[in-house]
């Protein structure tokens, strides 16, 4: 696989440990340095999509909780009071990019029969208006025996809906590192002991850590499609990725279509 090639489509997943965590608004910084970096992408031609976590976590700090709730209702509740902080932040950070964004939200069941054709056709229409599609899932319905772990999976989902060339997921690390602690910058195969390096975390905001990411990775290289895991606070890390994903992170690399 040549490390320098025209991704034309791009899915970021942005999680919520990278800027929300603990805090009763994003990080209307990182927000921006994002929206600068897709911005520049899009100027370049390119089409991005981006999947981001965060609404549970910001809804947590403006209600003053302390831990993530464990009864449904009051989660779905949270996520509700959440979403609209997280995206009145996006939608500031593009508009002072001169890009609209779009807000979408995702359950399991958007991924199948007719909703999956509507959803598809609605993603390519935006991206054809130049405008940021900016997905979340739906927590305010979604029950937990569909919970897509801190929207890993769902950015994998996604970027096979879109035809994507290349899924970026960011995170609040340098990439897969093994039992040494240094990053492993190249992932040919999933295997078990590629698995084994992966633990869950144990963090108050998120459900998702390293494992939910390499079963991401896993759904996408299955379908063709190139999957890095880099740490999204670095900043320019979106743009370096998209030029040269063996650049930073942990790459994984695909299957043939």
């Amino acid at each position: 696989m040549p490390s320098r090639i025209n991704y034309k489509r791009v899915v970021v997943k942005v999680g919520s440990s990278i800027f929300a965590a603990g805090k009763p608004k994003p990080d209307a910084t990182l927000v921006a340095n994002i929206a600068q970096e897709i911005s520049s992408l899009i100027k370049q031609g390119r089409e991005v999509v981006v999947v981001s976590s965060g609404a549970i976590a910001i809804g947590m700090s403006i209600l003053k909780l302390t831990h993530r709730p464990k009864e449904l209702a009051y989660l779905q509740a949270t996520a509700a009071i959440g979403q609209p902080e997280l995206m009145h932040t996006y939608k500031l950070a593009f508009n002072k990019q001169g890009i609209n964004c779009a807000q979408l939200l995702l359950t399991w069941d958007d991924f199948s029969d007719k909703r999956y054709q509507n959803a598809k056709n609605t993603l390519n229409t935006l991206l054809k208006l130049k405008s940021v599609p900016v997905i979340n899932e739906n927590d305010t319905v979604a029950t937990e025996e569909i919970k897509f772990g801190d929207n890993d999976k769902l950015s994998a989902l996604v970027s096979i809906l879109v035809d994507a060339d290349l899924l970026i997921i960011l995170s609040d690390v340098d990439g897969l590192l093994n039992k040494d602690k240094k990053v492993i910058c190249l992932v040919p195969k999933i295997t078990e002991r590629i698995k084994s390096l992966a633990c869950p975390t144990r963090k108050k905001t998120c459900v998702g850590g390293m494992i939910t990411k390499i079963e991401a990775a896993q759904i996408a290289v299955g379908s063709g499609i190139p999957c890095v895991i880099a740490n999204g606070k670095k900043k320019g890390i979106i743009s370096q990725v998209a030029k040269n994903p063996f650049s930073s992170g942990t790459i994984f690399l695909p299957r043939k279509k």
